[in-house]
């Protein structure tokens, strides 16, 4: 699929104080009433975040969209496989749009559909028994299609091991992308020996990987990562350790598995709030994720001692690129019965892509 490039929105928008346009923005929503429903990611900044009607991770903002019948308008304030998502479990009659069509995903383009079809027909060659592929939502639709087709499901942070138990039932091996971290975590509290899970290098015969590593795994993992995760080290659990004797450390499973093995616990974003928001007052935190988050978090629970576990400044900057402007832009525009910036995934790739997130909404 060929994206269309996000259209300059001028100084009407971007010259104006984020004051103005969140006022702006607060009666647009009012205007457009039960018409419009806004999604809001928890990596969202705060000036956007505020304005979301639901607010989740990829599987809870999944779950409002495919339940949002009776709304014609999804806006969802996050990143492009996630709107992606959203118009394959909605309606045809409805519509989504994605504020800023440059809030992309670094991880979801470390595979392309090419990449992994030409990896499958390799291991095919190879591999013994079943191989049931599947993918973290934090890939294209077109990825979503090619699972779909093939047997397999997507998952997110959530359910990913759930999805690897269904998946490791139905066959021998299972073939996980994009995210090596996600897969190797979950491999690992699934209790799956290390020498039977293996890395694909892409670009690489057979992945870097001899025919007997392949026929001996059982799960093979895509070599693609979250860079705002990457930057989690197990030297800043050892940091905040000596600092503040008592500190619960909590980390994604997109970080690497020795940051995963040192903290004490991990959890996907509703997770780590859930932690958090459970836990008594005086309690110290150092959360590994993303700043925006966790700097909520923060204001959340005065009553504890929240901090990034790193000591930089971790922030997804493509999902940064949804600005109150460009927010302010696509609802000035629905007011007025224009529709910009709708993303709409072919009939003929959301067919099989849906099949993948059904599963995962089942499992």
């Amino acid at each position: 699929m060929v994206l269309a490039a996000q259209v300059d929105i001028g100084d009407e928008y971007l010259a104006q104080p984020e004051e103005e346009l969140c006022a702006r923005i607060a009666g647009r929503k009012r205007e457009l009433g039960d018409r419009l429903l806004i999604l809001g990611h928890h990596y969202q900044q705060d000036a956007v975040y505020q304005f979301a009607d639901a607010t989740g991770d990829s599987l809870k903002l999944a779950r409002f969209a495919a339940e949002a019948h009776d709304r014609r308008y999804i806006v969802f304030c996050g990143v492009h496989f996630m709107a992606e998502s959203a118009d394959i479990l909605t309606a045809d009659d409805q519509i989504v749009i994605l504020p800023d069509l440059r809030a992309g995903c670094p991880m979801a383009d470390m595979a392309s559909r090419e990449e992994v079809e030409w990896a499958w027909r390799e291991l095919a060659g190879v591999a013994d028994g079943r191989v049931i592929p599947v993918t973290y939502v934090n890939s294209s639709a077109l990825l979503k299609d090619f699972v779909g087709n093939q047997g397999g499901s997507v998952c997110t942070s959530s359910n990913a091991e759930r999805v690897l138990t269904w998946a490791l039932a139905r066959g021998e091996k299972v073939f996980f992308f994009p995210d090596e971290h996600l897969g190797r975590n979950s491999a690992y509290a699934l209790g799956i020996p290390d020498d039977e899970v293996v890395l694909w290098r892409r670009g690489e015969k057979l992945g870097g990987n001899s025919a007997e590593q392949l026929r001996r795994a059982k799960v093979i993992l895509w070599n693609g990562y979250c860079t705002v995760h990457m930057q989690f080290k197990a030297e800043h659990v050892a940091m905040w350790r000596a600092k503040a004797p008592g500190v619960r450390v909590i980390v994604h499973p997109e970080c690497r598995h020795e940051v995963v093995r040192a903290a004490d616990q991990y959890g996907s974003t509703e997770g780590i709030i859930k932690a958090v928001s459970g836990s008594p007052a005086g309690s110290i935190w150092a959360i590994g994720t993303e700043v925006n988050l966790v700097n909520r978090l923060k204001h959340q629970y005065p009553d504890k001692q929240i901090h990034s576990l790193s000591p930089f400044q971790c922030l997804c900057s493509t999902m940064y690129r949804i600005k109150p402007a460009y927010l302010l832009w696509v609802l000035d525009h629905l007011a007025r019965g224009e529709v910009v910036n709708r993303i709409t995934v072919p009939a003929e790739v959301a067919a099989g892509a849906k099949v993948a997130l059904d599963r995962m909404l089942t499992i």
